[in-house]
């Protein structure tokens, strides 16, 4: 059984960080381009970044350049968010998404082409 499986969300205070993961299982996921989206009550999901699959190319919304850093471990399926310097506006529920699109090149993942979706883990930052 598939599964993406985040932790790591939480409280924190503007100006703080958290790392999210997303443990993925059930099948290799290394040929998948690996991101997060976040999404507020109301509003659509959004994306945030993403991770190429072979190369590990990064992709960030322009929101979080600078801020937040992407990383995998393939050797253990696991997929990282680190989210420096938080705004109150980074206060989402984020899930970890998996896309088997076919190319080299960093993109950002696009809702419609997720092939697997976390249940999401949510991050509140208060001012």
């Amino acid at each position: 059984q598939v599964q993406l499986v985040e932790s790591g969300g939480g409280l924190v205070q503007a100006g703080g960080s958290l790392r999210l993961s997303c443990a993925a299982s059930g099948r290799d996921f290394s040929w998948f381009h690996m991101g997060w989206f976040r999404q507020v009550s109301g509003k659509e999901r959004e994306f945030v970044a993403s991770i190429s699959d072979r190369g590990a190319k990064p992709y960030y919304v322009d929101s979080v350049k600078g801020r937040f850093t992407i990383s995998r471990d393939y050797a253990n399926n696991t997929v990282y968010l680190q989210m420096n310097s938080l705004l109150p506006e980074d206060t989402a529920v984020y899930y970890c998404a998996a896309d088997a699109m076919i190319t080299t090149q960093a993109k950002p993942l696009q809702v419609a082409g997720v092939d697997y979706w976390g249940g999401g883990t949510l991050v509140t930052v208060s001012s």
